[in-house]
């Protein structure tokens, strides 16, 4: 079983993954809503919107998203419902992700030793989404 984290975006996705990629690296895909049939009645500026981004994050593990079209009723609502957990294989790696990901953000938590034994630390990134990255000390 894998476990990929998928995001809506309010016509930011590509954008933000374009910053991710910044940190994680890997290849993106992005597909535009002008790509699906049927999406020619769109309003002009939903059709360069991400219809699918994707991006690798570890082995075998991919961090997704789309954004939403309001000319569907989708409504997207940012929150802290929603957390993507990253487990580094080092301290350095941890701090590395963190201070990437959460430039231009709000850290919740500062990167650092935790009571119960982790390096732990978590952020709202600037486009609203929030992090936790936790590095299991050895």
């Amino acid at each position: 079983m894998k476990l990929n984290p998928y995001l809506n975006f309010n016509g930011n996705a590509e954008e933000a993954f374009r910053f991710y990629q910044t940190v994680f690296g890997g290849e993106l895909f992005v597909q535009k809503m002008s790509a699906a049939p049927g999406t020619e009645n769109l309003p002009e500026n939903e059709k360069n919107m991400a219809m699918h981004v994707s991006l690798p994050i570890g082995d075998g593990q991919f961090l997704m998203a789309s954004d939403c079209l309001q000319s569907q009723g989708h409504v997207l609502h940012v929150g802290n419902n929603n957390y993507i957990s990253v487990s580094p294989d080092s301290r350095e790696e941890a701090k590395r992700i963190f201070d990437g990901l959460s430039a231009g953000g709000t850290i919740e938590m500062p990167l650092d030793d935790m009571f119960w034994g982790d390096y732990f630390g978590s952020f709202k990134d600037k486009y609203g989404v929030c992090w936790m990255i936790n590095y299991a000390n050895k």
